[in-house]
């Protein structure tokens, strides 16, 4: 009788689970939902709704042509494609030495240099974009590619991730490898990048997705269309709507943004999953 309890509460926590987790999930995509179905309603049809509907009898495809000939969003791809792929290289490359040296070399005022770099994270952003938008004018580099990538080529956070895992991996294989005579940068090329391999991975993936979607320092630091990135794009569009926000055309411009990203996910997402799980055990 207990046993029968029990599998009858089991069953309805269980079953009480997965209906929170639907209505969550629920939630969670119907902002998506709603993207995409704005973005298939005409201005017109748009514009006439007082109260919005949740479904169209007559979807069209005419925003998505709007996204691509009222601003050369096609050029504004190519900017971002060029901003994140080169801003993530860089970073991914100064964020592993410097993860590297904090985890495995030793050198006077090591722990003192690293709190003072984590003691970085508790400055609001906002004041970082100020001194970064000072810097970048003061050196002229405003409307250059350089001046959008420099701010972004390194990250407390991400140096603090990659040092944890680094220090996770054994001593004596460090210095089975020095006995050997490998380097350091061997070492780091050939056993450790290959072991933390999940990890980097979601943090070069992590980058690519803040690169993409940068908006405030775009906007903030380039006022020439050639370096427009594809968030200035989607604000030309948006005020583009004869008197009033052209919404639906926005809105196509943000769907075929968005694709990259989410195939980018569903591609690695196994090692994404690996990196979180990685990042959330000790040892």
């Amino acid at each position: 009788m207990t046993k029968q309890k029990t599998g009858f509460g089991g069953k309805l926590l269980k079953a009480l689970t997965y209906a929170l987790l639907s209505l969550w999930g629920l939630a969670v995509l119907f902002p998506f939902y709603w993207m995409l179905l704005t973005s298939v309603k005409s201005y017109g049809a748009y514009s006439a709704e007082y109260i919005p509907k949740f479904f169209t009898l007559t979807p069209t495809l005419e925003n998505y042509f709007k996204a691509f000939t009222t601003v050369p969003l096609g050029r504004y791809f190519g900017n971002t494609l060029l901003f994140t792929l080169v801003t993530t290289a860089l970073m991914m490359a100064v964020i592993t030495l410097s993860a590297f040296a904090f985890a495995r070399l030793d050198f006077k005022g090591k722990h003192l240099l690293f709190a003072f770099f984590l003691a970085l994270m508790m400055i609001p952003n906002e004041l970082v974009i100020i001194t970064n938008f000072v810097t970048i004018t003061n050196l002229d580099l405003r409307n250059t590619f350089t001046g959008l990538i420099l701010p972004s080529v390194t990250s407390v956070f991400y140096i603090y991730l990659l040092k944890e895992q680094f220090e996770q991996i054994p001593d004596e294989l460090y210095y089975a490898a020095k006995v050997d005579g490998t380097s350091d940068f061997k070492y780091l090329f050939k056993v450790m990048l290959p072991i933390c391999r999940p990890t980097v991975v979601t943090v070069c993936i992590l980058k690519v997705i803040e690169c993409w979607n940068s908006y405030v320092w775009p906007r903030l630091i380039t006022d020439d269309p050639a370096h427009f990135l594809v968030s200035n794009g989607i604000q030309e569009i948006r005020e583009n709507g004869f008197g009033r926000e052209d919404i639906p055309a926005m809105m196509a411009a943000v769907v075929v943004i968005s694709v990259p990203l989410i195939v980018l996910f569903l591609i690695f997402r196994k090692k994404i999953m690996a990196g979180v799980a990685r990042g959330g055990t000790k040892g």
